[in-house]
């Protein structure tokens, strides 16, 4: 070997070996760390200064609420593995106290960033537009006064000032809630007491408007602050500063409940008292103050998160709310009605159950409209005297959802009603106790699924009676039914009569309501006991086409990419040369890129205007097309504890869009991120060659309104 040869070798090194061994660590994302990386993606939009100004403060309060909720769940499950002993390591090798640690440093760089963001870029531009975010200090005299004669008559009244000492322990801090840590001394004795003040920004706003400068605002803990010797009369304050407390908001329903209701609304009154897992603390606060801090919430020092500007940013939605200011938000949207769901002339409204008679109809929430589709067809359900039985699953919804109405009517009616509520809907576990008493009173058959399952299936099923039998009229979704999300989040759903999907729902309903053992089903594919073996054999039958000489092709959406066996699964494929593009808006462990392993595989994510919420699986073996959609991701928790339904859109033209949609969000370069080798997420770069940037929402709006037009257009030729 020559000198030479020796040397180009030394320059090139011959790539390592691919790992032989599918479970090795260095195949896989930490699932938390992940996360992060997504929250960071939502941050970006936030810095970007492309954004419209207010679009950006939006994002900022996201980011901000995302975390509270990461904190509140996944932290605070890491935390009770370290409390319990657990060293056992993640799939990529990190031990839950490993996790925790580089949890912190990435997120105490995106707090910095966040609020340099805030300080720098957003308050100075909305300033420009006389948004005016000031400290209490920036303001006149005269507004001063004001602001004090305020604070006298409408704030010191719900003030309850607690101070710690004999006969007065530290007194509870709720969680996420806002207080300022004082320290105060009596003149008389010298004794240095320690006192919580609450900021009472549940019942106020965080952001205090001047009188005569109603754009102009001061925070709330400011106000207080600057007005505290009025809470001590008699007293010296020395020290004050705010902080924000996080506790574990997760809960555990045993297997075993009797009664789930009662189980729940019992954790949900624990969950107030959950361990502290997250102190937020100003930076300015004094060492002494934060010490005592420490101390009385029992935290470890790297539960301790400083904060340069405003603690809590997910009251930036009071500005976001300001009225007017069109200039600063995106262009307003407004969905249309899918032209198959159009009324026809001289017909107020329409009949979903012909159109669906027809041919199978397929709905992309926010671009067609929820009311004119799911809400349509559940009032006609309601109203139709032939319809015998209206069943539907809610995990989600809101107090203008016209689904409980119409069920309400339906029993009325002498209609059979079955509403199953999940009542772990975390977050809304509340909402939907309500709302499923509020059934229950009026009749509706309320079923509460099995304590140790969540039912997150999204599925209505229609029972009609026709000739001398009867019709299953069926949706199937996406998302949740909830008005409000269907115009925020992007959702497919799809209207169907096919006579073995009605069937395996109906088969579903039974299995939770009654008393039966799941089995195999017809057409779809039903977690928790089938969905991940139906995943996996689609995609090995795609291996077996590629290895056939057949073409191949793997595309796939979701939120969260988590699961080994189905990572293992696309692995192989890979390896087989099947290309495998995954859209992946949120938690992805798989790595792209590994030669050997994962050289066939791209991961991309879409951040954009609306959030990214649909689950599709399409497969490609030559001239064979298959494409499903449902409620699933692919994760440990959708496949093992929960309910999930996943069906096939078999018509070719419905399923033409379903893949349009898909190849768009591979195109994207405007709102994409791509995911490396190296576990790194950069954002996209526009093609030169492309004459305009490729913006999937964008298009899918435009696109949608066109079709609305050209149906319009039609109608009054």
């Amino acid at each position: 070997m020559t000198q030479e040869s020796i040397r180009d070798i030394e320059a090139h090194p011959a790539p390592p070996p691919p790992p032989s061994d599918l479970d090795a660590k260095e195949l896989y994302i930490n699932r938390e760390l992940s996360w992060v990386d997504f929250n960071d993606r939502v941050l970006q939009l936030a810095e970007d200064p492309a954004q419209p100004l207010l679009e950006r403060c939006k994002f900022a309060a996201i980011f901000e609420s995302n975390l509270d909720e990461f904190f509140m769940i996944r932290v605070a499950g890491l935390h009770d593995q370290v409390d319990a002993g657990i060293t056992a390591p993640k799939l990529d090798g990190r031990t839950p106290s490993e996790t925790i640690d580089a949890i912190r440093a990435k997120v105490l760089d995106l707090k910095s960033r966040q609020c340099k963001t805030l300080s720098h870029e957003l308050r100075p531009q909305l300033a420009e537009h006389d948004i005016n975010l000031v400290s209490i200090d920036e303001v006149s005299a005269d507004a001063r006064r004001a602001l004090d004669h305020r604070f006298r008559r409408q704030i010191f009244p719900v003030l309850t000032p607690l101070a710690v000492g004999l006969g007065r322990p530290f007194p509870y801090i709720s969680n996420l809630s806002l207080s300022l840590a004082v320290l105060i001394r009596d003149p008389v004795g010298g004794h240095i007491t320690f006192a919580r003040v609450k900021v009472p920004k549940e019942m106020l706003p965080r952001f205090v408007a001047l009188e005569d400068e109603p754009t102009t605002f001061v925070p709330l803990e400011e106000l207080i602050a600057a007005n505290l010797q009025s809470l001590f009369p008699g007293m010296e304050v020395i020290e004050h500063g705010v902080f924000r407390v996080t506790r574990d908001a997760d809960f555990e329903i045993s297997d075993e409940a009797d009664d789930l209701l009662t189980a729940v609304e019992d954790e949900l009154r624990r969950r107030r008292f959950g361990e502290v897992v997250r102190v937020e603390v100003d930076s300015q606060m004094a060492t002494s103050l934060r010490d005592a801090l420490t101390e009385a919430l029992e935290v470890e020092e790297r539960q301790i998160y400083e904060t340069n500007d405003l603690l809590d940013m997910t009251d930036l939605w009071q500005i976001v709310g300001l009225k007017g200011h069109d200039d600063l938000r995106d262009e307003p949207w407004s969905s249309v009605t899918q032209p198959r769901l159009r009324p026809e002339e001289h017909h107020a409204k329409a009949d979903i159950f012909a159109a669906m008679r027809q041919g199978d109809v397929l709905v992309h929430h926010p671009y067609d409209s929820f009311s004119t589709s799911v809400g349509r067809f559940v009032e006609q359900a309601a109203n139709d005297p032939d319809v015998l039985a209206i069943k539907l699953t809610i995990y989600r919804t809101s107090d203008d959802t016209p689904l409980v109405p119409a069920l309400i009517r339906a029993t009325e009616r002498g209609k059979q009603a079955v509403c199953l509520v999940e009542l772990k809907a975390r977050f809304d576990e509340r909402a939907n106790i309500e709302w499923a008493r509020k059934l229950e009173e009026t009749g509706v058959h309320v079923v509460y699924g099995h304590p140790a399952l969540k039912t997150h299936a999204k599925c209505i099923l229609v029972v009609r009676r026709e000739g001398d039998g009867v019709r299953h009229y069926l949706h199937v979704g996406t998302g949740n039914y909830h008005p409000k999300t269907a115009r925020l989040y992007t959702d497919f759903g799809l209207f169907t009569t096919d006579e073995r999907l009605g069937s395996d729902v109906a088969d579903m309903f039974n299995f939770l309501t009654g008393y039966a053992r799941p089995r195999r089903y017809r057409k779809a594919l039903i977690a928790p006991d089938h969905l991940r073996d139906g995943i996996v054999d689609e995609i090995e039958r795609t291996i077996a086409a590629k290895e056939a000489g057949r073409p191949a092709r793997i595309q796939m959406k979701m939120n969260s990419l988590v699961d080994r066996t189905c990572i293992k699964a696309l692995y192989r494929a890979s390896q087989a040369g099947v290309k495998v593009d995954l859209n992946i808006r949120g938690i992805c462990c798989l790595v792209p890129g590994i030669p050997g392993v994962s050289e066939n595989v791209r991961v991309v994510s879409i951040v954009g205007r609306f959030l990214e919420h649909s689950r599709i699986y399409a497969f490609e073996r030559g001239e064979e097309q298959l494409v499903l959609i449902g409620s699933a991701d692919l994760m440990p928790r959708n496949l093992d504890t929960r309910v999930e339904l996943v069906v096939p859109v078999e018509d070719a033209v419905l399923r033409d869009d379903v893949l349009d949609t898909l190849e768009r969000s591979f195109a994207d370069d405007t709102h994409a991120w791509d995911l490396d080798t190296e576990g790194t997420w950069t954002r996209a770069v526009r093609d030169p060659d492309e004459p305009e940037p490729r913006d999937l929402q964008r298009e899918l709006m435009l696109g949608h309104t066109a079709r609305a037009a050209e149906r319009d257009a039609s109608s009054t030729s």
